[in-house]
């Protein structure tokens, strides 16, 4: 285990599901190692794939759950695809949309228009409630010849609940057997466009910034793009020896945040 690259991290990307709670349920730990990160003065931001909810969503979410963050604290595939979308498709706005309302509300709040017929590209996130007709429908525009975006490529969301939730990367996957494509684009995690944002943000080098999270093919993948620091937790989707397989793997595993938190905290007292 390289716990030697903490020495110079000073800011954390936190995965969300999966890593500082399951589901609607928080981890018991989750409070405490945040405030444990105020006060070591290490900064953090809420760094999710999970294209489900809004923004907004994500602050309601948080707080119902006792944690309270600001906008500028989470960042999400959904913004990192909105982003991907402005630089790359600049004169094309008409999208057909596979999400939930906040997933389209973010994209008509940046410009974008959703329609039913004739969109310039579909973009397909995550939604619980996925229409089968809806999904059909993306389908015939992708055969039709639309660029086909996806938000993030993670087949299934955590949970605590008894029941496999599939995710953006598995309908995704659907998409592509009826179709024969896969998509043109995936800004979110481990797109390293999606991590340079934070980068820029908060003015860091890759080593100074530890990506903490619970998959192997998106939070690590994404933290060796970029020479982050890659840190994997195991009280999400991967097991301990999925990840001593893992060629590469991650920089360091644990069971918990907390006892990352206890880690940094070591650091600190040199």
């Amino acid at each position: 285990m390289n716990s030697h690259k903490l020495t110079g991290v000073r800011h954390l990307a936190l995965d969300m599901d999966g890593t500082i709670y399951s589901g609607r349920t928080l981890f018991p730990f989750t409070r405490a190692f945040l405030q444990k990160l105020d006060e070591l003065r290490i900064g953090y931001t809420f760094f999710t794939n999970n294209s489900s909810k809004s923004v907004a969503d994500y602050v309601t979410h948080l707080r119902e759950m006792g944690i309270e963050a600001s906008t500028d604290a989470i960042h999400t595939s959904t913004l990192a695809t909105i982003a991907y979308l402005k630089r790359h498709y600049v004169s094309k706005k008409r999208l057909y949309l596979v999400g939930t309302a906040g997933f389209i509300s973010e994209f008509e709040a940046a410009g974008f228009v959703s329609c039913d017929e004739d969109p310039e590209l579909v973009v397909v996130g995550f939604d619980p409630n996925l229409d089968f007709t809806r999904l059909c429908r993306a389908a015939y525009w992708i055969d039709q010849g639309r660029t086909f975006i996806a938000s993030h490529p993670d087949r299934i969301c955590p949970t605590d609940q008894p029941t496999v939730l599939i995710d953006c990367g598995s309908v995704c996957a659907a998409l592509t057997a009826a179709t024969g494509r896969v998509p043109d684009a995936v800004p979110g995690k481990p797109n390293r466009a999606m991590i340079e944002a934070l980068l820029t943000r908060h003015a860091l080098q890759p080593e100074e910034l530890a990506v903490v999270g619970d998959r192997l093919y998106t939070d690590v993948a994404m933290a060796r793009e970029v020479g982050a620091v890659g840190v994997l937790v195991l009280t999400g989707e991967t097991t301990r020896d999925e990840a001593q397989a893992a060629r590469p793997g991650p920089d360091i595993v644990l069971a918990s945040i907390e006892e990352l938190g206890e880690k940094l905290a070591r650091r600190s007292q040199g």
